[in-house]
């Protein structure tokens, strides 16, 4: 199997980072813009897109700072792959921001692409698009 490649994508949000934060943790909040569906069930949160099934274990989670998905293999162990927000406030503006880090068997355009339109649902949603 191909190993993934790395990817950094910053976008602008203008909307607090408490608002931002439950975007990306909660399940119902998470399958609105980020998968069509998002269950939590033994820990592990299942991601659905269309009849495409995965899974990732909540590792990192700092309160309007941090949320960190490791993904994790079929039989349920942790893979070097994560899905990662990191909420960025700039000091002069306060401008808010949303760092993601991902991995991808696709090149960097599409990978931007992909990360571009889920933002901009994600934004639509909470009324800054």
């Amino acid at each position: 199997m191909a190993k993934k490649k790395k990817y950094q994508f910053e976008f602008l949000i203008k909307v607090s980072p408490a608002m931002l934060h439950k975007y990306l943790t909660a399940p119902s909040a998470l399958a609105q813009w980020f998968a069509d569906d998002v269950v939590f069930r033994g820990g592990n949160y299942i991601f659905i897109w269309g009849d495409s099934e995965e899974r990732a274990k909540l590792t990192r989670n700092k309160k309007n700072e941090r949320v960190r998905f490791q993904w994790l293999d079929q039989e349920g162990k942790e893979t070097e792959y994560y899905t990662e927000f990191k909420i960025l406030v700039d000091e002069l503006t306060d401008d808010v921001s949303l760092l993601i880090t991902d991995f991808s068997d696709d090149n960097e355009e599409e990978t931007l692409m992909l990360w571009e339109n889920m933002v901009d649902d994600l934004k639509h949603i909470l009324g800054v698009g």
